[in-house]
């Protein structure tokens, strides 16, 4: 396949990198010669030099026989612009466009996209994937990441083991004979910032970082097993009325039963008067989000969580630090920088959320239509969730799961035969239309793809 990236910041990089590694035919452009040296030097890709939306810009990276575009520049005119010169003057099939600005993402402006005014097949919102991904740290508030797979019935939970952790110190294999009934496997542990798929003989310790796949219905008695506790949200304080902030509490407002009451804090006065206006029942006040006494007229003792996410990450930590201080029990910090994720942990922040990295896995799951259904991409790009179905052409049809040959850095976090989820044991045969998720380190997912005979079936 042939794929046009538009923008080589982080997210068009991470982007590129996934697909060169799966022997597309990749062509970065940028108008900033140095993001696009830095990927062209790094990664399997062809770059560039110039401004995406300008034809003959898209001409010399082989618009005319591309197969799709995506526009991920940090600019939605430019994005759009693109898209709309891919498809009249180069018949570009698929364009996908990262759109921020609210208005361009209001329903009522949907028809915009058709394809006899400005056609783009799959529109990405980072505001919206951020707003999705706070409010299921928000369901889980006891683990540091989460995410739904096989149509809903499997859950992964990110949990940091603690001191008051029962089961440190023993074999992962003893745990499958202690808890005989849990449909639940640890696919990843990440010790001392490494990240790496576990064997049934390794031990769990204090202050690792587990990614565990379990059923929904199950979810509660894993988090217990492994030392959490799940506590009600029922009142949450967001700092930062922006797009994010905005968008986190509309979608807080739009949960049934209004459960959760939210309060939010924003410096800016334009802004704040913004969000008080387009929000119905969040309490909007103006002010300093690392104002002490501002957050305990807020009821920051009183709260249930607080989400900081502003524009910056350092006032994001701080603010999630200076929260925790004055009693509440949870924070969440939005941070776009992955070399700051190390210090979440030593200042007791229990969860962040990473834009770049919930816009990287958006993207990637409509790219790959086909066989492959969905990708979910942890920490710093370091491993993938991959859920996808099982060809009768793939080497691990009709085989148990004892004696397939996986990578070492690979495990099958669960399976869905029909409408059953099962819980990935030795004796279970993979079958031939068969959903499979599997825990992949970034180095072995060309093998996956290899395994899965998915490499070409996008779209």
């Amino acid at each position: 396949m042939k794929v046009i990236i538009c923008g080589a910041g982080q997210v068009g990089w991470q982007i590129a990198r996934h697909l060169a590694n799966e022997r597309n035919d990749v062509t970065v452009v940028d108008n900033n010669a140095d993001l696009v040296r830095r990927a062209t030097d790094s990664l399997d890709v062809q770059g560039v030099a110039g401004f995406a939306s300008y034809p003959d810009v898209l001409d010399r990276a082989g618009a005319r026989d591309a197969d799709m575009i995506i526009a991920a520049t940090h600019s939605d005119e430019v994005n759009m612009v693109t898209c709309q010169v891919a498809h009249s003057v180069f018949d570009v099939p698929r364009k996908i466009a990262r759109l921020r600005a609210q208005s361009y993402l209001d329903a009522i402006y949907s028809d915009l996209y058709r394809r006899d005014h400005m056609p783009i097949e799959v529109v990405i919102s980072p505001e919206r994937e951020v707003a999705a991904a706070a409010l299921k740290r928000l369901a889980a508030p006891s683990a540091f990441d989460t995410e739904f797979f096989l149509d809903g019935k499997l859950q992964m939970l990110g949990i940091a083991l603690d001191d008051d952790c029962p089961v440190v110190n023993t074999p992962l294999r003893q745990l499958s004979d202690l808890f005989t009934t849990l449909r639940a496997v640890v696919v990843g542990v990440r010790r001392e910032g490494t990240l790496f798929a576990p064997e049934p003989g390794d031990q769990l310790f204090v202050r690792d970082e587990i990614y565990v796949m379990t059923l929904v219905e199950d979810a509660q008695r894993t988090l217990e097993i492994f030392g959490k506790k799940q506590e009600k949200q029922e009142r949450i304080i967001i700092v930062g009325g922006g797009n994010v902030g905005r968008m986190v509490a509309q979608e807080v407002e739009a949960l049934p039963g209004r459960s959760i009451r939210a309060k939010m804090i924003e410096r800016d006065r334009k802004i704040a008067e913004t969000s008080a206006e387009s929000l119905e029942r969040t309490i909007v006040l103006h002010g300093d989000g690392l104002d002490a006494s501002l957050l305990r007229e807020a009821g920051i003792d009183r709260a249930d969580a607080v989400l900081t996410v502003t524009d910056d990450d350092k006032t994001n930590i701080l603010g999630a630090v200076r929260a925790k201080s004055q009693g509440c029990p949870m924070a969440v910090a939005l941070i776009n920088d992955p070399t700051l994720v190390p210090l979440m942990a030593p200042l007791g922040i229990d969860a962040h959320i990473n834009p770049r990295g919930t816009t990287v896995s958006s993207i990637l799951r409509h790219i790959r239509h086909g066989r492959v259904r969905d990708v979910y991409s942890l920490g710093d790009a370091e491993a993938e969730i991959i859920e996808a179905e099982v060809l009768s052409t793939s080497p691990i049809a009709g085989q148990q799961i004892r004696d397939i040959d996986f990578p070492e850095g690979v495990l099958i976090g669960g399976v869905l035969q029909g409408d059953k989820v099962l819980k990935p044991v030795g004796d279970i045969r993979i079958n031939e239309g068969d959903i499979i998720t599997l825990f992949s380190l970034a180095k072995d997912i060309g093998e996956v793809e290899r395994l899965l005979q998915v490499s070409i079936d996008y779209f």
